[in-house]
């Protein structure tokens, strides 16, 4: 499935049209966009889409890319991952070679960002990858937007720790995210003291004993939690329990429901999400979730002028955009919308400062530590690993699938390796 939005061409004609009578040159550049709108994943990353298309609208209307006096306009090129991880990467060597696109911003999943990892290596493309995600990887090709586990996952834990809580049940999809962030903070929660029997979910050890993944996984599009939760509830009956979960996708309304049918209240047994933010809590009975966790690095009630002003300018994109495919009502915006949103800028402004798209330039504006930007969620700077400095919120689910903000860290960087320094720690405090 390929897209290519006659919208765009349009508000391209009319800059050509005119920047010709000031006597300045229009061109277009080709951006890809590779997200699922079909399958398991669609309920998540359509809104990735649809925020992305909102930041090239917004960067046209402003005049687009501009490099040496000339202002280019964004072509968006747009793909379907269809939830399908071999063609993710079919589809990434179909925007970098044939589409000929200056860089792309999608995936999801850990798995789909892994298939698509060697087709943007072996062709020097640029992707903008926007999801919460488990770290422990570095590629020259992509650059991370989304929370590193230090900017989620242990902040979450450090918070539940602070409330009291000394039982941890670690749950997720069965794929690469969820369980490198648990076996991370298996480690984190051995640590800071937490014993094994308080962990919950279940280990696995390989032949020499060493515990090499830890909680309880289910797959894609899993609908049958009753067990699982009859589980959790046993586990949580002594008290002082919570529940860290990294399900991924629709799986996450049989969940919840699960969770609400068996009585487990946040006051019982909290759940922390990493995965569930505002648009997806549409789906779910946001009445029986009150007081459950999030941490992300962006509220949608964040109250703060910027974001104000973001959320005017997004609902009026709403009720004016003619793009195929856009939902107009009942629409929420949350962390991986918003850094889809700030990629683009982010991207827009290393183009910029380097004078070309031409990836490997761009690259090295990027990793100078000079480009950011100010989104709805605060200020975002770009590492020299490819990752950003930006802040961290936990919030509490209300009645309307808002969050109230219970805590701030501000200006987080982004550190992708935590395992080594874990098992070093660990180490440590057994000689």
């Amino acid at each position: 499935m390929k897209l290519k939005f006659s919208a765009f061409k349009l508000l391209a004609l009319a800059c050509l049209s005119a920047s010709c009578c000031c006597g300045l040159a229009a061109e277009t550049i080709k951006v890809g966009v590779l997200h699922s709108l079909s399958g398991t994943m669609a309920i998540s990353e359509t809104s990735l889409r649809d925020a992305l298309l909102f930041a090239f609208d917004e960067i046209n209307k402003a005049g687009g890319v501009k490099i040496d006096g000339k202002s280019y306009m964004i072509e968006p090129v747009i793909v379907d991952g269809a939830s399908n991880w071999p063609l993710f990467a079919e589809k990434a060597k179909q925007l970098l070679e044939e589409d000929k696109v200056a860089v792309v911003f999608g995936c999801w999943t850990s798995v789909s960002r892994k298939s698509v990892l060697p087709v943007f290596e072996k062709d020097n493309g640029m992707l903008f990858y926007p999801v919460q995600y488990e770290g422990e990887e570095l590629s020259k090709n992509i650059f991370y937007t989304a929370e590193a586990v230090n900017q989620q996952a242990t902040p979450a834990v450090d918070y539940l720790l602070k409330q009291g809580k000394k039982k941890f049940y670690l749950i997720g999809t069965d794929y690469v995210y969820p369980q490198t962030t648990n076996l991370i903070l298996y480690k984190y929660l051995m640590l800071h003291g937490i014993v094994l029997g308080d962990i919950g979910g279940g280990l696995r050890k390989d032949a020499e004993g060493k515990v090499i993944s830890a909680g309880k996984y289910t797959p894609f599009g899993h609908t049958d939690y009753q067990q699982i939760v009859a589980e959790i509830k046993q586990f949580a009956a002594s008290g002082d329990a919570c529940v860290i979960n990294t399900i991924n996708g629709d799986s996450n309304v049989p969940f919840f429901k699960e969770i609400a049918t068996a009585g487990l209240s946040p006051s019982d047994c909290p759940v922390v999400s990493f995965s569930l933010a505002e648009d997806e809590l549409r789906a779910l009975p946001t009445k029986d979730l009150v007081g459950e966790l999030g941490c992300w690095t962006y509220f949608m009630s964040l109250t703060t002028p910027e974001n104000r002003q973001f959320l005017a300018r997004w609902n009026r994109w709403l009720r004016d955009e003619t793009h195929p495919g856009v939902v107009k009502e009942k629409r929420a915006v949350d962390s991986p919308m918003v850094l889809s949103y700030d990629g683009a800028y982010l991207w827009k402004a290393a183009v910029e400062k380097a004078g070309t798209f031409d990836v490997d330039k761009v690259r090295e504006t990027l990793e100078s530590g000079d480009i950011s930007f100010s989104g709805p969620g605060g200020k975002n700077t770009m590492q020299k690993n490819h990752h950003t400095t930006k802040n961290v919120y936990i919030g509490e689910t209300r009645a309307n699938g808002q969050f109230k903000i219970v805590k701030e860290f501000p200006q987080v960087e982004g550190e992708p390796f935590l395992l080594k320094d874990l098992d070093a720690k660990l180490a440590a405090l057994t000689k």
